[in-house]
């Protein structure tokens, strides 16, 4: 076979001995039908009943694949795959790899990738469970589009066509479940084109339990996104809860305030500042994470972090808190002082709601001050690779 070929068609295979023959056979017809110059590659993951040899048998390049996992399979395959274009699916005939038309239309037209999306293309009674078809995925796939800004309505269709190098350029480096939601999300953020095409989902054929696990696996898929996302994890929760705790604090600084028949005091002015101290924490585990994801290669550089670096250095960090420590330490001394005016012993009812609000929030400032001297170092250890 010549190694200049247009297609591959990658399948993981981890014992699918009564589909992966069929499988073989339907996309080399495609293939054919098309004339498309190409190839078949099963990336088998261990398979024990025989299927390696009914893939061979059937006309596929068989790719063995040590490294258990469904993404780990998918990476050797495409790996060795010999095509300009690589055109991934299951085989487990949940598929139909001979209507691959509008993936290969796409691809040529200039798209990097092409997702078959299974909710305009229709699924068949029985071939997703309720739970994945009416739940899982279209929450998931939402999420996906929100954290990403990504216009991919089936985030993990397992059928999907790309231009093989626009992916290896990614270095997809998950070995579970999640390499199909990490292959969408980093071609979302690596700015590639996508575009998607409806595919019909069919029952499977197997005579095995899947290897799908549900809340497993849509755990990773949540995980993997939110790991990739430091913007939702971290710098929108911590921002809002930096916004709430400071807005109370505010309101109760003068005394305490009614709500109806409720009163709030200066037992929530002491969560209000902890709120403000924890979203203080969050919004700098965003930076943590964005640097050290940009620095070793897991996101791509991001402009906005470059020009925020240009004024948030080590030094300009130290100042700011310093100044904010000293503060704190100011007001615990002006409320030692009240203190020392009633000779250190008890204050009465207005002066320990008093003392109890500039402890308060000057332990907040000596807290905060000291979280941005040492963010600023810390910041300052991860930046020492980037350029």
């Amino acid at each position: 076979m010549s190694d200049a070929l247009e297609l591959s068609i990658v399948m993981p295979c981890l014992n699918e001995a009564k589909t992966v023959a069929e499988c073989v056979t339907r996309a080399k017809r495609g293939l054919a039908r098309l004339g498309i110059a190409g190839e078949v590659v099963v990336a088998d993951n261990g398979s024990t009943d025989g299927s390696r040899e009914l893939a061979a048998n059937a006309g596929a390049r068989v790719v063995p694949v040590a490294t258990r996992g469904y993404g780990a399979a998918l990476a050797a395959g495409i790996a060795a795959a010999r095509g300009t274009y690589v055109l991934m699916g299951d085989a487990d005939l949940t598929y139909d790899f001979e209507a691959i038309d509008p993936f290969i239309e796409r691809l040529r037209a200039g798209d990097d990738l092409v997702m078959g999306n299974r909710f305009k293309g229709g699924i068949q009674r029985g071939a997703m469970p309720p739970l994945h078809q009416w739940l899982g995925n279209p929450v998931l796939s939402f999420l996906g589009r929100l954290f990403y800004r990504s216009d991919i309505g089936d985030f993990h269709s397992g059928l999907r066509a790309f231009r093989r190098d626009a992916i290896l350029r990614l270095d997809l480096r998950s070995t579970g479940m999640e390499y199909a939601t990490e292959m969408v999300a980093k071609s979302a953020l690596h700015g590639l084109k996508a575009s998607e095409v409806p595919v019909t989902l069919a029952p499977d054929l197997r005579d095995r339990p899947p290897h799908l696990r549900t809340w497993r696996d849509g755990w990773r898929h949540l995980r993997f996104m939110l790991l990739y996302s430091p913007r939702w994890l971290f710098l929108y929760p911590g921002a809002l809860l930096m916004l709430v705790g400071a807005l109370v604090s505010l309101w109760l600084l003068p005394g305490a305030q009614h709500i109806g028949g409720v009163s709030l005091d200066v037992h929530t002015l002491i969560y209000a500042a902890l709120a403000v101290i924890i979203g203080f924490q969050a919004v700098v585990f965003a930076l943590f994470t964005k640097t050290f994801a940009i620095t070793e290669g897991l996101l791509p550089p991001d402009p906005r972090l470059d020009r925020l670096y240009r004024f948030v250095t080590l030094e300009t960090g130290l100042v700011v808190g310093v100044a904010v420590f000293v503060v704190g330490i100011i007001g615990s001394l002006f409320a030692i002082s009240l203190w020392g005016s009633r000779a250190f012993g008890e204050l009465n009812t207005n002066e320990t709601a008093l003392t109890l609000r500039v402890v308060v929030v000057s332990g907040t400032a000596v807290a905060l001050g000291l979280e941005a001297i040492l963010a600023s170092f810390f910041l300052s250890v991860l930046g020492l690779r980037r350029r």
